[in-house]
């Protein structure tokens, strides 16, 4: 199942390009990306989050049962609505705090440990 593992990965770092390159072109155009840029942010997310659960199913993890899967869901709805804010608004704070947040379930993930230090 290590190959999971490497495709949820791939998911991870296709999601943040994405999410910095349509955040650079909202900057430097002032509008949103079209087209197939629209649909792609969400076929991306919908296979992290495929990824994820078929992770979660099959080791049998349950967030009521492991405090760093809680924390990385609760640290995904913060991103989500930070990264909303960035690309609807153009604002550089929300991106930079929806990109930490990014580091953040990064960290968790990799440590399998909520607190970071």
């Amino acid at each position: 199942m290590l190959w999971l593992k490497y495709l949820h990965v791939a998911f991870v770092i296709t999601s943040l390009c994405g999410f910095l390159l349509r955040f650079a072109v909202r900057l430097r155009r002032g509008r949103r990306l079209g087209g197939m840029w629209r649909i792609a942010p969400h076929v991306i997310d919908t296979g992290l989050l495929v990824t994820g659960l078929w992770m979660a199913l099959r080791f049998r993890w349950s967030p009521l049962e492991q405090p760093w899967l809680m924390a990385k869901l609760a640290a995904l709805a913060f991103y989500i609505v930070l990264g909303a804010v960035a690309l609807r608004r153009g604002a550089p704070m929300a991106a930079v705090a929806a990109v930490a947040i990014f580091g953040y379930i990064v960290a968790v993930a990799v440590t399998k440990s909520p607190m970071l230090f």
